[in-house]
């Protein structure tokens, strides 16, 4: 196979991941039971691993491979159990009212990405493989933003800051040189490893403290 048409076609393919994990967000900002909101963005995240695999197949990065496995590991298999524990150990399996309604949240992340597909635009011209996802990364971090203030339960905020993640490491993955310097990367995914470590014994406290894991009860702390 010639080189322009293997590179068209994983541009296709990194298209398409993208646009699932574009959908993997939309459907976890109207999702209220917890357990499957963690399976979505395992999902989500399993997308990200198999574009980061199409990147290092496509261009022999093997930092990149790095990053799909540390992906795999890390987002697919250990948060997603780890938060699924933490959902069944206490026994707290719907989200509580967001701030917005459902029809509300699909309005504002239907915005939102209107505004990352504007953001984007003037990069469309780039040639690179991977430059149409800029706009779904952007959209990736602007919901997530958006999905932890609308959200109360401390676990779905916790997959909220999981998502922004996931669309930095998109951009970075399919739109810098192939990937950022390893270093960087290894140091970003640890960092939202022990972040998310914390969170989930901060929400384990949450729910034996005010019987609950509505992060508004915090509030009754002022004083």
């Amino acid at each position: 196979m010639n080189a322009a048409p293997a590179s068209d076609l994983a541009t296709q393919l990194i298209a398409l991941l993208a646009a699932l994990m574009l959908v993997a967000q939309v459907l976890l900002a109207v999702q209220r039971m917890l357990l499957t909101s963690v399976r979505l963005f395992a999902l989500q995240s399993l997308l990200l691993a198999a574009i980061a695999a199409v990147v290092a197949l496509a261009h022999g990065a093997g930092h990149v491979w790095v990053v799909a496995a540390l992906t795999l590991a890390g987002k697919v298999a250990f948060l997603p159990w780890l938060l699924g524990r933490q959902v069944r150990r206490m026994q707290i399996v719907q989200e509580i009212d967001p701030l917005m309604n459902f029809p509300a949240s699909m309005a504002v992340c239907g915005a939102l990405t209107l505004l990352g597909y504007i953001v984007a635009r003037p990069f469309t011209t780039l040639e690179r493989l991977g430059h149409n996802t800029l706009a779904v990364a952007i959209t990736l971090v602007l919901t997530g933003f958006f999905l932890m203030i609308n959200r109360r339960t401390a676990i779905t905020q916790v997959l909220a800051l999981l998502t922004v993640e996931n669309g930095v490491m998109l951009a970075a993955v399919a739109l810098t040189t192939y990937g950022m310097p390893l270093v960087v990367e290894l140091v970003i995914f640890f960092d939202v490893l022990v972040a998310v470590m914390v969170l989930g014994i901060l929400v384990y406290r949450i729910r034996e403290s005010f019987a609950s894991m509505d992060v508004a009860r915090l509030n009754q702390l002022k004083g």
